[in-house]
């Protein structure tokens, strides 16, 4: 199983280039229900949401959709407190769980989260923290590209969040594989200038992926999806619309495909 979708879906900017001019944010996420199978939650990396706001989140995809829930930063940024935000976040994944909708929960680690055996012992601290969930790192430095590194998360059973990013001496290389039986893709764009200089966060994800840039990942995303129950790849130069605008012309190419 392979679904596509973005990184956030609640944009006053996606009116016009993806939703309807004057469309309320509360009819979003069904709008979006209609194009996509799944969507990426970054909300909740800034903020907790309670369970009643999680459930009624799922309710108002209408069980369209598959959710990935990014994880707080207290668990992955802010680490000090990160035991203690752990009550209220499982409690926030519950109402998803229930309705059969969370697809996987995503542990985005800082570029300043280096591979050494004290971060190796939080991945292990946050999967028994967190049992039975589909866990997946995203690691941003390049450090933790290695056979030790895969050979720990399918130990874990956490899986590896591929990404597509510039190709930036530090940052991830675009390797595509499975350590768990999640698969997951994050396409961040390659806006290299913007990735470390820029004035808002937004400009580093202002990118529009080119037919050829998006084509070899067609057979990359169908092997992952082949190695895993069930595999997500979502776009997250969310500048603009484009990410849901990607997000449309990947899934048209992977239907050509077969």
């Amino acid at each position: 199983m392979l679904r596509v979708g973005t990184s956030g879906y609640s944009y006053a900017e996606w009116r016009g280039p993806f939703y309807p001019a004057g469309l309320p944010p509360r009819a979003m996420l069904p709008f979006y229900a209609q194009h996509f199978r799944a969507v990426e939650v970054n909300a909740s990396y800034y903020r907790i949401p309670t369970p009643d706001q999680a459930r009624r989140m799922a309710a108002r995809a209408g069980g369209g959709l598959d959710f990935a829930i990014k994880a707080h930063r207290d668990l992955t940024h802010e680490r000090e407190r990160w035991a203690d935000a752990l009550p209220a976040f499982r409690a926030a994944l519950t109402p998803f769980a229930e309705a059969g909708t969370l697809g996987a929960v995503l542990l985005q680690f800082p570029h300043a989260f280096h591979h050494t055996p004290e971060n190796r012992d939080h991945l292990a601290a946050l999967r028994e923290a967190l049992p039975g969930l589909p866990l997946v790192a995203e690691f941003r430095n390049r450090g933790w590209f290695n056979e030790r590194t895969y050979a720990l998360l399918r130990e874990l059973r956490l899986g590896l969040c591929c990404v597509d990013a510039p190709p930036l001496p530090t940052l991830p290389p675009p390797v595509c594989l499975a350590t768990s039986a999640v698969g997951y893709v994050r396409f961040h764009g390659r806006n290299a200038a913007a990735w470390w200089h820029h004035a808002t966060a937004a400009e580093r994800y202002t990118y529009a992926y080119r037919p050829e840039v998006r084509a070899p990942w067609v057979p990359r995303l169908r092997r992952l999806a082949a190695e895993t129950e069930r595999c997500y790849a979502f776009f997250n130069n969310h500048a603009r619309g484009q990410a849901a605008l990607d997000a449309k012309q990947l899934l048209a190419l992977l239907q050509d495909s077969t």
